[in-house]
């Protein structure tokens, strides 16, 4: 069993970008090479901007390389939440901003020639028990009605010809939706930025920036430091203590994935139509093949961060919890094993704009691969002068109360949230 991202581990391998020189002055310093980072780097770059983006490890080490490959349209928080929160035209925008990012990702993998197997696949929301299907009829119409998002509910009967399991009880399907390998789709990025003219450096670990005389940055690393006039905060899950301000307005959990050994003919037998799927519980599983026909299995198995024990200890529980989904994979071999960070904030809503000067884009709660793509290139639009790109422009950041960076109350809440599983509460 590998103790590495599948996506990763099976991706073309990444240039030494390790060794290159910090130059001493640039337009814009950008903060992490995940997805975010690599985006705004694109887009600035072909405004003919001096950009640089600094990996305090590899070009998608963190969270960019580390998730579930899926590319979802739907505000984390749900629709009903939204509407309730923010009124409709709010929450209508905000569900378009996910729609969007779905086909922002789409388009660049096309115009760019990023090999990253994208596909349409659709999101197939299942559902634990009967009363959460019972609301996903209320969504379906919700989304219908005041979202013009048009969604297919399959009942408990149906669901066989979606899912070889009976563990659930009826669907919802969001046909828009997407999968993806996101290690090829990063490290196609990299390349991108590479060729539009952006300065890639890894193993870069900014350690301070700090506002000169002048109203430039200096942004130090281990390898040197460099001058900026702009820099862009682009770490989410990742961000330390080097910014502590935005690392309080985010909490860091650990969400673990396990891979099985290559499936065969029975992949098409446990997924027959190659969705993503999601389940309804609050601590869910997501699930999905990967293009070589393993089962992907994920969640949040224990609250916790990950850490090369954490991650085996979760291992564990996921590999007995897919077997109660997928009783017929017993005696199939778990091939990898990984964590990484979730970075989620307190309305679990994504959130971006000026901190103390500095730019950023962060908590995307889960859900980054779209969102995070999307908001590279918005960012590079409001570093730009253009503050309306911002779709969360009027949403604020609020800190979590006591909370410094240590979440030592992750064990309580996954308890209280286990609790809600067994009594049968949807999230």
């Amino acid at each position: 069993m590998k103790e590495i991202s599948y996506w990763i581990d099976t991706a073309p391998a990444l240039p030494d970008r390790s060794r290159k020189e910090l130059p001493g002055n640039v337009d814009v310093a950008i903060v992490g090479g995940g997805i975010t980072g690599l985006n705004a780097a694109i887009r600035i770059a072909r405004k003919g901007a001096a950009v640089v983006v600094l990996e305090q490890g590899r070009f998608g080490c963190g969270a960019s390389g580390r998730n579930g490959g899926m590319c979802n349209t739907g505000v984390p928080i749900g629709p009903k939440a939204a509407l309730e929160r923010y009124g409709l035209a709010a929450a209508r925008a905000y569900h378009d901003a996910y729609r969007e990012a779905v086909d922002f990702v789409e388009r660049l993998v096309r115009d760019q020639g990023i090999d990253c197997d994208f596909r349409r696949a659709g999101r197939l929301g299942v559902a634990f028990r009967p009363s959460h299907h019972e609301h996903q009829k209320a969504t379906q119409k919700l989304l219908a009605e005041q979202f013009g998002h048009e969604t297919i509910l399959i009942g408990p009967s149906e669901l066989r010809a979606e899912l070889g399991s009976h563990y659930y009880c009826g669907a919802l399907l969001e046909p828009l939706s997407a999968g993806l390998h996101v290690g090829r789709y990063v490290r196609g990025l990299a390349d991108v930025a590479e060729r539009s003219g952006a300065g890639l450096h890894e193993i870069a670990k900014v350690t301070g920036v700090r506002r000169r005389s002048d109203g430039r940055y200096r942004v130090s690393t281990p390898r040197g430091s460099l001058s900026a006039q702009q820099v862009l905060l682009a770490t989410d899950g990742y961000t330390d203590g080097a910014f502590p301000k935005l690392r309080r307005r985010m909490v860091v959990v650990g969400s673990f994935i396990v891979v099985t050994e290559p499936l065969g003919g029975l992949a098409r037998e446990i997924i027959p139509r190659d969705r993503m799927v999601v389940d309804t519980k609050n601590i869910n599983h997501y699930f999905r093949l990967t293009p070589d026909n393993r089962l992907l299995f994920g969640g949040r198995a224990r609250f916790a961060l990950s850490n090369p024990d954490s991650d085996r200890k979760s291992a564990k529980i996921l590999h007995r919890d897919m077997l109660k989904v997928f009783p017929q994979l017993a005696g199939t071999r778990i091939d990898y094993v990984w964590g990484g960070n979730v970075g989620i904030t307190f309305d679990r809503m994504p959130h971006a704009g000026q901190m103390a000067g500095l730019y950023y884009s962060m908590g995307y709660s889960g859900h980054g691969v779209q969102m995070a793509s999307l908001m590279g290139a918005r960012m590079a639009e409001v570093m730009d002068g253009h503050p309306d790109a911002n779709p969360w422009l009027h949403l604020k950041a609020r800190a979590f109360p006591t909370y410094s960076g240590t979440a030592w109350f992750l064990p309580f809440v996954g308890a209280y949230f286990n609790f809600k599983d067994r009594l049968g509460a949807g999230h």
